[in-house]
């Protein structure tokens, strides 16, 4: 993925926010693509963040320029994994998934593009803790009193998670078969 060490990227960011970048498929294209053509590297990764799946679950994502991202309400109930609500990715992610075509048309040929997403363990951390941590004790508290909610919780995102993977190696195959 691009660096915060290039300057293209840090030109960019001066003036787009990172959830504007993230859900504008040209600009994820353009970064994607540049983190490419800068570095020479032998494949590429689509640039995206992945936090982006907790929007459509009902949860409300900003970044705090200084302070990473906060997510709100934050996940500590029972009764907050009961309403995150069920993700169609085509519908609520279909950013993400435009991102990809455009990107594998941007990039040459011989350059494959790698999708990315997030770990459910690592979102369902995020969204416990509202955002980063350093000690995850909100995480390790859910995780022991609650078993049953975490493990709701974490089959939620998987769901997400793993339809938004698919959905991106669909769109890469599809790509790749023409030069088959």
């Amino acid at each position: 993925q691009a660096g915060r060490y290039q300057a293209s990227y840090r030109a960019l960011r001066a003036h787009v926010s990172m959830l504007e970048l993230c859900k504008s498929p040209d600009l994820v294209a353009q970064v994607t693509v540049n983190a490419v053509l800068e570095t020479g590297v032998d494949a590429a990764i689509l640039f995206s963040d992945l936090l982006l799946p907790v929007e459509p679950m009902g949860l409300a994502l900003s970044f705090q320029k200084g302070e990473g991202p906060s997510i709100v309400p934050p996940v500590r109930s029972p009764g907050d994994v009961a309403k995150l609500r069920p993700v169609d990715v085509q519908d609520s992610l279909g950013y993400v998934l435009e991102a990809v075509r455009r990107t594998r048309l941007a990039l040459p040929k011989d350059v494959p593009l790698l999708g990315f997403a997030g770990a459910p363990f690592t979102l369902a951390a995020y969204v416990i803790e509202g955002g980063g941590s350093k000690d995850f004790s909100l995480v390790k508290s859910f995780m022991r009193t609650e078993p049953r909610a975490w493990h709701s919780l974490l089959g939620k995102i998987s769901r997400v998670v793993s339809d938004l993977l698919v959905e991106q190696i669909l769109l890469t195959l599809a790509a790749a078969l023409p030069a088959l």
